[in-house]
């Protein structure tokens, strides 16, 4: 009796292909044909009890984003969703808190369960992938790329964005442009400061850079913090461009406490404010482009799990100064 294998190797396509289309699951017109004709050809007849228990798992994808509660990662959770669900897929979603711990614990339970596939925004620029990918298990990050691991992407251009800022800052009139970006391990952290500082070398010369950057962790806290350490420099910014969304509120909520919010100090924020807070006078933002980076990830990734073997890309979407 042929086996699943069989009729994968025939048709060309990856034996979860064979699985989905056999299933009644969504798969491109192509593959579904080419599948339906070597399951005749080889006579294959699935077995329904494996075929009931493997469509437990085989149809979820997991989601692993390293802070839920930051708006960025629930509007890019939402683009996941909203591909996935029309292809037929549930998604589930894991919280890692930055931590590689909890992030290696999460892989673990998407490889154990057998689940069709995996897109993770990694919680730091030391996150192993070698067991997924020898697993042969869809993998694809999402706003930091995986170091040392050959799989998909979706990033944004972090350091045009930095850049960006920083030049509207200085157009603007300001002479002394800070930058609090996140933690130094991290990619998007680093991008985003080099941009700064590309633009801040140039506009203010006679400045050391690292008296005007400060690392934080990404959320309110940090940005509170770092933005209180540069308002005591003996000459203090007059604006700065905070690298992500919490840290811009932390930043404000300092500023407002220090009566110097703006529009009396310039700020650009990497990212939209978190949802109810207005946008006040003065402030711009990076736009940073959340669900299409879910809806693109999401993409890439039933593309795989459907057999596609294309080389490892990289999608870098652009980011606009709104």
């Amino acid at each position: 009796m042929a086996t699943i294998y069989e009729v994968a190797a025939l048709a060309g396509v990856s034996p979860a292909t064979v699985s989905r289309v056999l299933n009644g699951a969504p798969v491109g017109q192509p593959y579904a044909d080419k599948v339906r004709q070597a399951a005749e050809t080889l006579n294959y007849k699935p077995n329904r009890t494996a075929r009931t228990l493997r469509r437990r798992s085989a149809e979820v994808i997991a989601l692993i984003i390293p802070d839920i509660e930051n708006p960025f990662f629930t509007a890019l959770a939402r683009g996941v969703e909203d591909r996935a669900q029309a292809e037929g897929y549930s998604v589930v979603l894991c919280n890692t808190d930055d931590r590689q711990d909890k992030e290696a614990k999460y892989l673990e339970i998407a490889l154990s369960e057998h689940m069709a596939g995996v897109i993770l925004a990694p919680a730091s620029d030391h996150t192993n992938l070698d067991t997924v990918i020898a697993r042969r298990t869809p993998v694809v990050v999402v706003d930091r790329t995986a170091h040392h691991n050959d799989v998909d992407a979706v990033v944004v251009d972090n350091a045009a964005g930095g850049r960006t800022a920083t030049v509207a800052l200085y157009d603007q009139g300001f002479s002394r442009v800070a930058c609090i970006t996140g933690p130094s391990d991290v990619e998007t952290a680093e991008q985003r400061a080099a941009g700064w500082r590309e633009v801040f070398t140039a506009r203010s010369p006679e400045a050391v850079p690292d008296d005007y950057l400060r690392f934080a962790d990404y959320r309110v806290d940090g940005g509170f913090a770092a933005m209180a350490e540069l308002m005591k420099l003996p000459e203090p910014p007059d604006a700065v461009f905070v690298a992500n969304n919490l840290m811009s509120l932390g930043a404000l909520q300092c500023l407002s406490e220090l009566n110097q919010a703006p529009p009396a100090l310039g700020m650009v924020a990497f990212g939209d404010l978190p949802y109810g807070i207005l946008t006040p006078a003065g402030v711009s933002v990076i736009h940073h482009p959340a669900r299409e980076i879910g809806v693109v990830a999401a993409r890439l990734l039933i593309e795989r799990i459907n057999g596609d073997t294309q080389p490892s890309r990289t999608v870098v979407l652009p980011t606009s100064l709104d």
